[in-house]
């Protein structure tokens, strides 16, 4: 079986805490090769970078997620671009726009959204988006920004339309897919999943969030990944060894790794 890579965990979250050498242990034994645990705010960065630091398959991102936008009004893209002299922060974000619960104001989010592109942009890191029920939104803004100078990135837990991944993919984005695609009421997003391009597709677990089938509603953990990727096979027509190895090949050209 090929390795496999988990492109978006949260291993500094509380459900975590004081198991992380079992969680890391059971993905490595399962044949997770490499996990990219997600910054969410700035505040939580040493304790990524100490992750990073102390378990070699492990990287880490630095951002600040749509929700907490509101506590970072001032944020300035040193506060980003600063945190990236590590060799193991490969990734700017979790960002974005968030309108379904909208804890940020809309035009905050977008303020901080932007920051984020020209931080990618300035420390050639891929940028790491977040968007729910901003698809057009979110578009705009990647559509603009890249006229300004490129930049790289993912949409992280791609679960919405195919205008937003046609959209992102002709802009030079990759599309990672969580647990929801295993998910019984998902036939309408496998749909969309089968006609994207493999070359540009990567899969993630989001833990501790959406697990995936048969692990539905409990904690979910980066060695349950491959059963998101054993979705994707079905979905493609391909055996799992292809999906392994396609989206690992993905994550580690994204990430220049």
């Amino acid at each position: 079986m090929n390795k496999i890579v988990d492109s978006h965990c949260h291993l500094n979250f509380p459900q975590f805490k004081g198991k992380l050498d079992e969680i890391i242990n059971r993905a490595l034994d399962k044949g997770v090769s490499r996990m990219l645990t997600i910054s969410t705010k700035l505040n939580e960065i040493n304790e990524l970078e100490s992750i990073s630091k102390l378990y070699s398959e492990v990287y880490n991102s630095v951002g600040v997620h749509p929700h907490e936008c509101k506590n970072y009004k001032n944020l300035s893209l040193n506060d980003l671009t600063k945190h990236t002299k590590n060799s193991k922060c490969i990734g700017i974000g979790e960002s974005g726009l968030d309108f379904y619960y909208e804890n940020s104001p809309k035009e905050l989010q977008t303020k901080l959204f932007r920051i984020h592109i020209e931080a990618a942009r300035e420390t050639n890191l891929p940028l790491i988006v977040h968007t729910r029920s901003a698809d057009s939104q979110t578009i705009q803004i990647l559509s603009d920004e890249m006229k300004r100078g490129s930049f790289s990135g993912l949409i992280h837990c791609f679960s919405t339309s195919k205008e937003l991944a046609n959209r992102a993919i002709d802009l030079g984005f990759y599309i990672s897919l969580s647990g929801i695609i295993t998910f019984n009421k998902s036939n309408d997003l496998r749909n969309i999943v089968k006609d994207l391009p493999l070359d540009k597709l990567l899969v993630e677990t989001d833990a501790p969030y959406l697990a995936p089938e048969p692990f539905r509603g409990k904690c979910n953990e980066p060695s349950y990944v491959f059963h998101t990727a054993k979705i994707l096979a079905e979905i493609k027509n391909v055996n799992l060894d292809i999906i392994a190895k396609e989206t690992t090949d993905n994550f580690n050209r994204l990430f220049n790794l």
